[in-house]
């Protein structure tokens, strides 16, 4: 009974409290990015009543906590072990969950306008606006980083590749995505272009180097099968710039006439 009271000790493992920031990952972010999808996802399903829409903010508010936490765990990581935090960028499998970051981010900027702007009006737009311009640096930042540092510092042969190299690059069009969300609430019409314009290149950057890699990936399980167990979950990681993109065009599609029709 003891044994077993141990075991569900979260921090038992560790030699000191202290070593949950020493050995915090940025991989811990996806799970703030399925927790953000299932919350805008929830009041969106057919027949949804309010019991699911409570249930989506419940999970949203739940979501920014999260990803609060895992934000101070990683920077205090960074603060108080910072040659042991830098060395990620030469890992060739940990550094590209740094993708995770503005993805998940972003689905706290778009539960702001789905679920703030009924329950609080329009004032959270500004907030909207700025958390979106973060996510799109932080984007930027990643795809052009990660990749650099994949062709300078890190060591990656075909048969050992996966889909984990797509997060870095998909983050830039899950932005753009964002962007196509947050165009129509914002009241200065150059405001409305601006963000339609940098949502479409961000778009542009991610969208076709995302499915290089797809194609890359395909001819690697053509030549070396399928990926190893520990990694055969990545593999859904596919489906990712096949449903951001599309989301984007349908988005951004959808805004361009009126935006374009102003200026």
């Amino acid at each position: 009974m003891i044994r077993h009271a141990r075991k569900l000790k979260p921090l038992a493992r560790l030699e000191h409290p202290r070593e949950m920031i020493r050995q915090f990952t940025p991989n811990w972010f996806a799970a703030t990015m399925g927790t953000g999808i299932l919350s805008l996802m929830l009041p969106q399903v057919p027949g949804a009543g309010r019991l699911l829409y409570a249930m989506g903010e419940s999970l949203w508010l739940f979501n920014i906590i999260l990803f609060s936490l895992f934000a101070f765990l990683y920077a205090a990581r960074w603060v108080l072990y910072w040659e042991e935090a830098r060395r990620i960028f030469s890992h060739s499998i940990v550094s590209m969950f740094m993708g995770t970051i503005p993805m998940g981010f972003a689905t706290l900027v778009n539960g702001l306008l789905f679920f703030g702007i009924p329950r609080w009006g329009a004032a959270v737009v500004p907030a909207a606006q700025a958390m979106w311009w973060l996510d799109v640096a932080m984007s930027v930042v990643c795809g052009v980083l990660i990749p650099y540092f994949m062709f300078t510092r890190q060591s990656h042969d075909i048969d050992r590749m996966t889909a984990v190299w797509l997060l870095p690059i998909v983050a830039a069009e899950v932005a753009a995505s964002s962007g196509g969300l947050l165009a129509p609430h914002l009241g200065d019409p150059h405001a409305q272009f601006v963000t339609l314009i940098v949502s479409y290149v961000m778009w542009a950057y991610s969208v076709p180097v995302a499915f290089g890699v797809l194609t890359i990936l395909f001819l690697r399980m053509a030549l070396h099968r399928l990926p190893p167990d520990n990694m055969a979950a990545s593999s859904w990681l596919s489906l990712g710039p096949i449903g951001t993109g599309s989301l984007g065009m349908l988005l951004l599609g959808q805004d361009a006439p009126s935006i374009l029709a102003s200026q």
